[in-house]
This record gives structure tokens, C-alpha cells and sequence, in this order.
């Protein structure tokens, strides 16, 4: 610990609302001075001039929950007068925690944009780990990699249950690659040019501050962009669902190493024949054994029918919107991490004892 005096700034743009600024100052255990700013609005005026004075004496490691109890304490006179519009306590708590957490911005970083060649389905699921393990080591910059592929495939949680998701006689039917990811989350019905998957490949500090559920909304602020700009009204679900007004469109995931460096991806239906998926997939069924849990039936409106535009269309309108916020460079899979996909395709994704590894 040191006693002299550090700075840190931080802005969080709430989803929604308005943005707020922290600039924090500490002696390197406790808040010794702070500013909050932003474009949002409070009544009454006084309170403003109560939100940094309900922070200075907390700890450095002071969690959300902890600074927005304080915040909350502090402003709990006002009663009924009080107006937050645009933010909250919790918002102002997450800007200040971020700050403490060095967090950066999106536009901090080298962005490298991948629209690579197909690949099956399994090679794709094994180059998240080889990407996400790149990115960590410090080997690879930040990274958007949308996925091609060309077989019909099945991609399931990495703690869901083979038996609870999958119907055996659809999968032998329709040829289909099961695949099990390393993150969590739902199975997902991915047919070759019928979906949009994207992976991205995050530093922590991007996310610092943020808790999971925020996490979610926060990376695919482009994604949501890009949707609207195509004319889909469309919003985060809580927690990891992309949805319309005429239905979920697609969901995400996430995983994360001991290091805090994340893969956050996502597929989204472009075109989707419902009728088979159901004879793959066991949606809304109830548990057949009781290990895991069965994905939930969900209505799907698919991006084909809601944007009329090409599959091609929506990915160059998303790879677009990305880079016109954030920059980002071409780039493409180095030999050495293909190499290793393949690999791990042998020695892990597939295998019989990873797919089957939640019988």
C-alpha cells in the first residue's frame, strides 16, 4: 500500500440512460476525493452534492453493492423527492468501481476484425479456446471473429446435459455435428448459413467493474446498434438473451480464465427450419434424467423475416458498425492457431468424453 495520491477516471454509458464520470482519487486503501459528472438528471439539486461526500472513507476494494449502500444511505432523506433519471445508484457505483478497476474502453484497444473461411462446426468451437488462450498470453490483440461453416450442428453448454438436449434419431437423421462449447449457457440449432455466430475475445479490463449480467448488455452494444440500424427493434433480455419486439433472436454466452480475460460470443438466427430443430433439439420437454438442466422453449423470430436483407448484408452491417465505433483492422487465423484447432478437434471437442462429459 502506498500513502501517496492516485487518480483514476472511468465513464459508463447506462444502458438506456445517460452517461456518468467518475474521477477518483485515493491514497491506496480508501476514496480520499471524487467527482461524478454526466448528462443525467437529479432532483432534488442538493443531492448531487451528496454523492461523492457518501463515498470518500470506502475502501478501494469496496464492491458495487457496498459503494451503492453508502450512495443509498446518503440519499435516503430525500424520500419521495428524490428524482434519478438516466442513472441510478448502482450506475454511479459501477462507474466508480470501474475506475478503480483501471477499466478501459472499447476504443483503448487494437481491435483485429476476422471474416474467415468455413470451418467445421467443431474446429470453430475449438478456435474459441485457442483465441481466447491467445488473447490472454498477450500473443493476440482484442478480437471479433464472426464464424462460417457449411454442416448442420448443434452447439449445447458446456454444463448441459447430452441426454436432457439432444434427440438421438434427429441427430442420426439429419447428419448433425454435436458439439459441447467451453461456456455455459443453452443449446443452439446452427445450420450452415441459417445462423450469425461471433466471438469476441475481451482483456479484462474492459469489463472491470461490471458484474456478469452487466457484462452482457455492455459488449453487445454494437450488436444491438447494428440491429437497429437494420430496423429491428431490438434489446437485451436478461440475462444473455437478444430479443425484439417479435421475438428472441439469438442468445450469448461467456467464459472466463483464473486471468479475467473473457470470450463473450453469441449466435443469432438469421433463417431457421423450426420443424427440424424440434426433432433435434428436446425443447420445453421435462427432464428425462436428472442430471443438468433442459433448455427452456423460447420463441424465435428469426433476422431473415424481420430485416429482409441477406445473411451477408447483416454481418457486413454489424463487422461495420463495430469498426465505425471502435476501430478495428482485417485480420485472419494465424497456421499455428488453425493448427491447434485441429488439435484440440483430436484431443478434446471431438472427443466422446467432452461431448458426452454431462451424459
Amino acid at each position: 500500500m502506498t500513502n501517496e495520491t492516485q487518480q483514476f477516471h472511468a465513464e459508463y454509458k447506462v444502458i438506456g440512460g445517460k452517461l456518468v464520470v467518475a474521477d477518483v482519487e485515493t491514497d491506496g486503501q480508501v476514496i480520499t476525493g471524487l467527482q461524478i459528472s454526466g448528462d443525467f438528471f437529479l432532483e432534488p439539486e442538493d443531492a448531487y452534492f451528496d454523492l461523492a461526500p457518501a463515498l470518500i472513507g470506502a475502501s478501494v476494494t469496496a464492491d458495487n453493492a457496498q459503494l451503492r449502500d453508502r450512495l443509498d444511505a446518503a440519499l435516503a432523506a430525500y424520500g419521495s423527492e428524490l428524482a434519478m433519471h438516466g442513472f441510478s445508484t448502482a450506475d454511479v457505483a459501477t462507474v466508480v468501481r470501474r475506475a478503480l478497476g483501471s477499466a478501459a474502453n472499447f476504443t483503448d484497444f487494437d481491435w483485429q476484425l476476422i471474416r474467415g473461411d468455413v470451418l467445421p462446426t467443431r474446429v470453430n468451437v475449438a478456435l474459441d479456446q485457442v483465441l481466447l488462450e491467445e488473447v490472454s498470453a498477450g500473443r493476440r490483440a482484442p478480437t471479433l471473429r464472426f464464424w462460417e461453416w457449411d454442416d448442420t450442428a448443434t452447439v449445447i453448454g458446456a454444463f448441459q446435459s447430452y441426454a436432457n438436449e439432444i434427440r438421438p434419431a434427429g441427430v442420426e437423421k439429419y447428419a448433425v455435428e454435436v458439439a459441447r462449447r467451453i461456456s455455459g449457457g443453452g443449446a443452439m440449432f446452427m445450420e450452415g448459413g441459417n445462423c450469425i455466430t461471433y466471438s469476441m475475445f475481451v482483456p479484462p479490463s474492459l469489463v472491470a467493474g461490471l458484474d456478469y449480467q452487466e457484462s452482457y448488455v455492455f459488449l453487445d452494444q454494437w450488436v444491438l446498434a447494428a440491429l437497429q440500424g437494420l430496423g429491428v427493434d431490438a434489446f437485451y433480455k436478461p440475462i444473455n438473451d437478444i430479443s425484439s419486439t417479435a421475438g428472441k433472436i439469438g442468445g450469448a454466452a461467456q467464459k472466463r480464465l483464473r486471468d479475467g480475460t473473457l470470450l463473450h460470443h453469441a449466435t443469432m438466427s438469421y433463417d431457421i427450419d423450426a420443424d427440424k430443430m424440434v426433432e433435434i433439439l428436446r425443447i420445453g420437454e421435462a427432464k428425462i434424467s436428472d442430471k443438468g438442466v433442459a433448455s427452456a422453449k423460447k420463441r424465435v423470430d428469426p433476422l431473415r423475416s424481420q430485416t429482409g436483407e441477406s445473411r451477408e448484408a447483416i454481418i457486413d452491417t454489424m463487422a461495420r458498425t463495430f469498426t465505425d465505433r471502435y476501430g478495428a483492422a482485417e485480420d485472419t487465423y494465424t497456421e499455428a492457431e488453425l493448427a491447434r484447432a485441429r488439435e484440440l478437434v483430436t484431443e478434446k471437442f471431438g472427443t466422446e468424453a467432452w461431448t458426452h462429459r454431462v451424459p
